[in-house]
């Protein structure tokens, strides 16, 4: 039997292997480069292969289509081009000769990146990922497919500079993302607007997840690094990158939007430090968040905003940035090259300029008439300053990005603690605070942690008809969800203690949290005779009986 794909283009189902779709006509035809997939080939039983979108150095990245759904996704290869020899007939992906361990190990790391990403994934900001496996020797990365156009995209065909308030309102789901990627452990390294994926509607959605040697130049493998947002420890294979990394390059993006030019290349800056203060080219730039960029943009980790939610609390806040300013005083002072740069000519006008000021200055003095002194008017007693105290908000069952951009809590600052899955609140609404509202603060800028609720937790019901009932427990349970067995008679049309039908159909999607499937097993099958023993044995001395008569 031939294997069956999906038709990239209208999605009915034909026989791989066809140059032609029979239903739409259009061609199936390999296009893609040499050495990848081929074009409408089927993976793993399940994937139809697509278009070739990109290729980098630690893999390729593939358009695709989820067979049973119907689904169109995104597909990476993980195909590290220096330590690969290629494929074999069968697809196989060959290491090096002498690569194989370092291959293993760094398909290792591919694959923990995109299962740790899967697991906190539905989450703002972040391409979801939905399915990660193994095939032809390496491991693919099944994500969400949006339409749209990547941030970079639109930069370039669009050069207006936006507000601050615009920026931080399109940068708030990615920063909450890149705060849940580090909460996960994990470091994103590649934050640019090539990797931020704007959907219909406008929401910014960052992708580009990749192991530390793609974002690391002097690694095993061909690095790509993003000039004017890779930090300057991504420079060196002997220097540590952490949180602070992704601070780099949230507040390079940041600086990019609101000014219209890109920040000068970390490695171009460790020679001579070449970046201007945001408000010096885009005068509408207030000054506070100048001060931040400036401080999230230093070259020296340890003298960097150190975390997301710092950087996030700042820049909507004059006094957290204050606050974040007093911690390092030098970002205070103009850089170096500022008080360096006045020339001979600019001091010696200057100087001329001070003393024709003090020489009219003292010939007012001596030719003015002179006045009786007046008393100078008593000045007034300043009242002592009396503390505010302000109540904790209840923000429980308001959504986060409502309770960010609502003036009305703008003396607080709120700060993504977790995020759970909850069939009582929808995606993106708070589900709980600390402190709890009723509480009273007397700090001028109170932090309340939330836990942001991440919607019902949706899973797709497994077919688990024919199944030993052991097996079918165990395939429920993978999925979490929540089973009811109920035995039922078997009247030997079905095999001994299997599932034959469940309340829920296959591939409906159900909240795990609120859904109990009933399941029905049969009992040990038995074959009912259908002539019960005692009529037998009658029929048989009957039949006995006759038979003497007719020999008489």
């Amino acid at each position: 039997m031939e294997n069956v794909i999906l038709c990239p283009h209208c999605l009915s189902r034909v026989e791989e292997g066809k140059q032609q779709c029979p239903f739409c006509e259009k061609t199936l035809a390999n296009s893609n480069p040499p050495g990848t997939l081929r074009y409408a080939s089927l993976l793993a039983d399940r994937y139809t292969v697509g278009r070739h979108i990109a290729t980098d150095g630690e893999g390729i990245l593939y358009e695709a289509v989820e067979n049973n759904s119907g689904v169109k996704v995104m597909l990476k290869e993980y195909f590290p081009v220096t330590l690969s020899e290629g494929r074999d007939p069968e697809g196989e992906i060959l290491p090096k000769e002498g690569s194989e361990v370092l291959f293993k190990t760094t398909r290792m790391d591919f694959t923990d990146i995109y299962r740790s990403i899967m697991r906190i994934t539905p989450t703002p900001g972040l391409l979801t990922v939905l399915d990660v496996f193994e095939a032809h020797n390496t491991v693919y990365a099944v994500m969400e497919r949006l339409s749209g156009e990547t941030l970079a995209q639109q930069l370039a065909s669009n050069r207006r500079c936006l507000s601050p308030s615009e920026a931080r309102s399109m940068l708030q789901p990615i920063m909450e993302g890149v705060a849940a990627i580090h909460k996960a452990g994990l470091v994103h390294r590649g934050i640019s607007p090539a990797n931020i994926l704007i959907a219909p509607g406008g929401v910014a959605r960052l992708c580009g997840y990749a192991t530390i040697g793609l974002r690391t130049e002097g690694s095993q493998l061909k690095s790509q690094l993003y000039e004017g947002y890779s930090a300057p420890e991504q420079y060196s294979a002997a220097e540590f990158e952490g949180r602070y990394t992704d601070v780099y390059g949230l507040a390079a993006v940041f600086y990019r939007l609101i000014t219209g030019q890109r920040p000068e290349s970390a490695r171009q800056r460790q020679v001579k430090e070449s970046l201007a203060p945001a408000n010096r080219l885009e005068p509408n730039v207030p000054g506070y968040i100048a001060q931040v960029l400036r401080s999230a943009l230093e070259l020296d980790p340890a003298r960097r905003v150190q975390n997301v939610p710092e950087l996030m609390g700042a820049l909507v806040s004059p006094a957290a940035a204050e606050n974040l300013v007093k911690k390092n005083p030098a970002h205070q002072e103009l850089p170096e090259k500022e008080s360096s740069s006045i020339s001979t000519k600019s001091l010696f006008a200057g100087s001329l300029v001070v003393i024709l000021v003090l020489f009219l200055t003292v010939m007012w003095l001596v030719l003015r008439p002179t006045e009786p002194t007046k008393p100078a008017p008593a000045q007034p007693t300043a009242e002592p300053q009396q503390t505010q105290v302000r109540d904790i908000p209840d923000v429980v069952g308001i959504s986060f990005r409502q309770v960010q951009n609502d003036s009305g809590y703008s003396d607080f600052l709120f700060t993504v603690s977790d995020q759970r899955y909850s069939s009582e609140y929808k995606a993106g609404v708070i589900m709980e605070q600390s402190p709890q509202a009723g509480n009273s603060t007397t700090e001028q800028r109170t932090t309340i942690q939330v836990v942001v609720s991440k919607g019902p937790e949706m899973v797709q019901m497994p077919n688990i008809i024919g199944f030993p009932k052991e097996s079918a427990e165990k395939e429920l349970a993978d999925r979490h969800i929540r089973a009811s067995f109920h035995v039922i008679e078997n009247d030997g049309s079905y095999a001994s203690n299997s599932v034959v039908n469940t309340d829920v159909e296959a591939d409906k999607y159900i909240d795990v949290n609120e859904t109990v499937v009933n399941v029905y097993v049969t009992k040990d099958r038995v074959i009912y005779d259908p002539q019960p023993q005692e009529n037998a044995e009658e029929g048989t001395n009957e039949a006995g009986q006759a038979n003497k008569e007719n020999q008489g």
